[in-house]
């Protein structure tokens, strides 16, 4: 009885947990496919699956967001931070005509670090620009113009040496750039809209009689063609930590205990006068497996992760909200779904 109770243990931990041990990493693999377990079945349900599967949202601001994602296979996990990165579209800086360049930053490296500069436009409101357009229209192109000339400062004091003060406008920035609607856009855009994200980044730098005269024509696109077009910053996942003390760790064990872990992994509580570790917030940890150095301890924990359990960190370029990714990055890959199940059809009725 007692070997089938551990044999059973076993299989839920293979099929549940990915185990961190000392010298590797067990269970890795999805092994829960039909017919690989006796008494198991793992055939797909559309049932069980809605039943099981849950998104919960547990952190969101202005620009990041973290949620889990539970009761899902590694593969829809990593197709779906696969999409955020690459396959959201944004609007961004793809040609860059230049009138006047007298600055020591090369056209090239110019180009190079306006298309990188994220741009405040809801991508949904425009179309793909077609190719081989050498104009764009106002359905799928933005316009922005630099014009900056850096001149001396005739207020300055004559013993300065600060550039803050001896020159005006000798650094550019992303708030000198102008938008210039195209046709209808400035009844379609209330002013301030159109914009980079931020105004306060350094674009070059320059000294008295240089001067940046250029236009900009931002379209829109994927980071699959360019990572200037990619709307997150990071977008990644992690499964969800489980740590389990297999025997009671009181004393000064405890203490050393919980310095192993992440602050706020394991708590030290008094009990009848003596000091007991607990698991308080095993989220928390990074699994340092700094536990494993200490030969006292590491017998007595058992670190592990839960396979479906996804916890997403999603930082915004600022470009849309993290929400609004996510929920395209679901659209995208609904449409791929689609895609593949016409492409099945086509098939059969051949």
């Amino acid at each position: 009885m007692r070997l089938k109770m551990a044999a059973s243990q076993a299989v839920e931990e293979m099929r549940g947990r990915v185990v961190l041990g000392e010298f590797g990493v067990r269970n890795v693999h999805t092994t829960d496919f039909p017919g690989n377990y006796s008494g198991y079945d793992d055939a797909w349900d559309q049932d069980r699956f809605e039943k099981n599967f849950r998104v919960d949202v547990v952190h969101m601001d202005e620009n990041s967001l973290e949620f889990d994602m539970v009761g899902i296979d590694a593969a829809i996990a990593n197709a779906f931070r696969r999409i955020l990165l690459a396959e959201v579209p944004t609007m961004a800086v793809e040609k860059v005509l230049v009138y006047n360049n007298t600055s020591i930053v090369q056209d090239e490296i110019l180009a190079h670090r306006l298309g990188l500069i994220p741009i405040h436009a809801d991508p949904r409101l425009f179309e793909y620009r077609n190719q081989g357009d050498e104009e764009g229209t106002e359905i799928d192109t933005l316009q922005f113009r630099l014009q900056v000339r850096c001149t001396r400062n005739p207020h300055a004091a004559k013993d300065s040496s600060d550039p803050n003060e001896l020159y005006v406008n000798h650094k550019v920035y992303t708030r000198h750039m102008t938008w210039i609607p195209l046709g209808n856009q400035a009844d379609l855009f209330p002013e301030g809209t159109i914009r980079p994200v931020h105004d306060d980044i350094l674009i070059a730098q320059l000294r008295p009689g240089q001067e940046i005269d250029l236009l900009m024509h931002c379209v829109k696109g994927i980071g699959k063609d360019h990572a200037k077009f990619s709307p997150v910053a990071t977008a990644s996942y992690r499964l969800l930590p489980d740590i389990t003390l297999l025997e009671p760790v009181e004393g000064d064990a405890a203490e050393e205990l919980s310095r192993c872990f992440s602050p706020g992994v394991i708590e030290v509580q008094e009990v009848q006068g003596r000091k007991v570790a607990r698991v308080a917030n095993p989220r928390l940890d990074t699994f340092s497996r700094e536990i494993f150095r200490h030969e006292k301890l590491k017998k007595v924990v058992r670190l592990a992760r839960v396979r479906d359990h996804y916890i997403f960190s999603v930082e915004s370029t600022g470009v849309l909200p993290p929400d609004v990714l996510v929920s395209e990055a679901i659209k995208v890959l609904m449409g791929k779904c689609r895609r593949f199940l016409d492409e099945l059809d086509a098939v059969q009725m051949d």
